[in-house]
């Protein structure tokens, strides 16, 4: 029940990689037939992720993952900034405001590392601003309100990942959008330059209809392996190259309309494209399950635990979260997640991010950016179902969870009982002592 951090490939993506390496291993820039073969796959691999998030095929670039997608949009939207210094961009003509300035970042506190860290970074080389906007602790959400506090005349890109990973909660990304498309009118007005919205949207793909009509974004990042499709990724660009920005971060030898060189990983589009096909047809069913699946592991923790030893992290009354995500904690001081995982037999898990996983008793940043009391923090589990997840298999998850948690506190007692043993015979020993 960890499949947020990954998803098995479908049978279908499976098949269809397997067939791109026997009949499309050519290269897919060579003009004989098994380049052509190559080629045309990608090609059909771009529609169909197209298709799956309501853009244009032109505006899709392959990429290695979701990590450098995010880097991409980041990494150009500086270049972009510094081009337009001392010269009018191609995408509207603006002057920097203020000569020598760096480019001002918004972003909220509960974004991916790969968002975070390479925004950090340019704080560390003093190459940009950055401002990460704290979650609401009454609707776990990125409030549009505080995002928008926070533009400055120097503000190029607004962040904001669609769906967290460790709650599900789902920000308001249609809603920075049309504000921040109305801010755009007056900006342009007065002689600055608009400002870019991107979201990362690998956890949202999958279980939840996704659109880029809808969000209004510019960039959005999209993650095969979190919708049952291979360790690559893409990058949607609204207008890519026309009216958004795209700064390659590799130079070689043309792939990609120079965007993102590299001879192209066939097999491994292929399956990104059957596996965005997949999603295309079956989303709906996809989310209605799995939200079931996952209201059912919720009433029966509450059920074995009690209402009040069970803490729903990522329950706030009136925001939308993602179906298939519960994050939540069993109350007692020596039931810290990883404590209760190592007991467990059955259930595959983890306690929050997974490349956070080995930060121990250190509560997640991330549920304390949403007021998640330390105590019940240090506890937290990550329980994330996926399409096949049974409701016999979460009867099975709270089973395990039951006895893992009475094998700690039993294993507490007897530590208890024996330091109560070590006590009384030091004092035995003192009385002796003391006699003699």
């Amino acid at each position: 029940m960890d499949y947020n951090a990954t998803t098995p490939l479908e049978p279908e993506v499976i098949q269809a990689m397997t067939e791109a390496m026997w009949e499309a291993w050519g290269n897919p820039s060579s003009p004989y037939s098994a380049g052509r073969k190559a080629k045309d796959i990608i090609n059909a691999a771009r529609e169909s992720l197209a298709k799956m998030i309501g853009g244009k095929p032109q505006d899709i670039i392959f990429t290695s993952g979701g990590t450098e997608s995010n880097n991409l949009v980041i990494h150009s939207v500086v270049k972009h900034f510094h081009a337009n210094q001392t010269s009018k961009g191609p995408t509207g003509g603006h002057h920097s405001p203020v000569k020598g300035a760096e480019p001002h970042f918004i972003t909220s506190s509960v974004e991916h590392d790969s968002v975070r860290l390479p925004l950090e970074h340019l704080v560390e080389e003093q190459v940009a601003a950055v401002t990460f906007v704290p979650v609401s602790k009454v609707s776990g959400q990125a409030e549009v309100d505080d995002i928008l506090a926070a533009v400055r005349p120097t503000t190029r890109l607004v962040t904001i990942m669609l769906a967290n990973n460790e709650t599900g909660i789902v920000m308001p990304v249609p809603e920075i959008s049309q504000r921040i498309k109305a801010l755009n009118q007056e900006r342009v007005a007065a002689g600055l330059p608009p400002i870019l919205l991107h979201t990362d949207a690998a956890q949202a793909l999958g279980k939840q209809r996704v659109d880029v009509e809808d969000l209004g974004v510019d960039f959005l990042t999209i993650v095969g392996h979190k919708f049952y499709g291979p360790r690559i990724g893409a990058l949607y660009v609204r207008g890519l190259g026309e009216f958004t920005p795209l700064y390659p971060m590799l130079f070689g030898g043309g792939q990609e309309r120079n965007f993102r060189p590299g001879t192209e990983n066939t097999p491994m589009i292929a399956g990104l494209g059957k596996a965005a096909e997949l999603v295309t047809q079956n989303c709906e069913a996809y989310e209605a399950h799995m939200r079931d699946v996952r209201d059912y592991l919720e009433e029966r923790l509450e059920a074995e635990f009690g209402q009040k030893r069970i803490h729903l992290n990522s329950q706030f009354p009136g925001t939308q979260r993602l179906p298939n995500t519960c994050n939540f904690s069993i109350r007692g001081p020596r039931l810290q997640g990883h404590v209760v995982l190592a007991q467990c037999r059955v259930l595959m898990a983890s306690v929050g991010a997974a490349c956070h996983s080995d930060h121990g008793d250190q509560p997640s940043p991330v549920l304390l950016s949403y007021g998640i009391p330390f105590d019940v923090a240090r506890n937290a589990l990550r329980l994330s179902v996926g399409r096949s997840t049974t409701r016999a298999e979460v009867d099975l998850v709270v089973q395990d969870l039951k006895q893992a948690v009475a094998q700690v506190e039993d294993q507490a007692v007897a530590q208890l009982e024996d330091q109560a043993v070590a006590q009384l015979e030091d004092q035995a020993v003192a009385q002796l002592e003391d006699q003699a």
